[in-house]
């Protein structure tokens, strides 16, 4: 089965982000035989920085598991055919050109010739604008969070305009998640799979996203921290 039609399967699902510059090789083996044994769903690949560990690292996930790899680039220099499909990210809730269609247009030639399954994403960034690296990179502002009406138009706008899924961000290491309410709004309002992530540190908060609408869960950081609340994360994502 193509991944996006497994996205687009109903049931709870958890992925789990890995940023090649936070992990060393023995901490990557470690995190994914927990993965494996928790049977994650996916695993994205990706950061804000990293350049030159991307292929080293997804062959190392495929080494030791059996998870669908999915590239989350956060730059042309994120890309690798070693990887089973790629998030092709249109950051809509910004106006930069570049990463709205410029560098899509650069990435689509080696993307054609990839082997990878590319599923349009709507990217969608929220949050307070206390700097996330996101921000910084992409030279963007996030949509204020409390301003629903416009996260929920920019969300639909991005299904009208051919997007397959809309990843609704936080940033990486943000204070706090997109809300509940927020989500659960737009979810009412799209048809499409609706991936969150950004912020999400307990149990707690991640049985609440998923409860409100999220269809995947997106962790990162929590992990990287502490392998042990893994379990725990898992567990809340997929309990409704």
């Amino acid at each position: 089965m193509k991944i996006f039609n497994d996205i687009s399967t109903p049931g709870k699902k958890f992925a789990l982000l890995i940023d090649p510059d936070k992990y060393t090789v023995h901490s990557l083996i470690a995190t994914l035989y927990a993965a494996e044994e928790l049977k994650i769903n996916y695993i994205l690949v990706g950061g804000s920085l990293v350049s030159d560990q991307i292929d080293c690292t997804i062959e190392i996930i495929k080494k030791h598991t059996n998870i669908p790899v999915l590239l989350f680039p956060g730059s042309l220099l994120q890309l690798s055919n070693k990887a089973d499909a790629i998030l092709l990210l249109s950051l809509i809730s910004g106006r930069n050109p570049d990463y709205l269609i410029g560098n899509h247009v650069l990435a689509a030639p080696y993307l054609k010739k990839s082997g990878l399954e590319i599923i349009p994403t709507g990217y969608i960034l929220v949050g307070e604008g206390n700097g996330s690296s996101v921000e910084y990179i992409s030279n963007t502002k996030p949509i204020p969070s409390h301003k629903h009406d416009l996260v929920i138009a920019t969300a639909l706008a991005g299904e009208l305009i051919g997007n397959k899924i809309i990843y609704l961000e936080s940033g990486s290491g943000a204070n706090q998640p997109a809300s509940p309410e927020l989500i659960r709004k737009v979810k009412q309002n799209i048809s499409l799979p609706l991936i969150v992530g950004g912020g999400l540190k307990s149990p707690e908060q991640v049985y609440e996203i998923s409860k409100a609408g999220a269809d995947v869960v997106v962790i990162g950081n929590a992990v990287e921290k502490s392998l042990e609340v893994l379990a725990s994360l898992v567990k809340a994502a997929r309990n409704h």
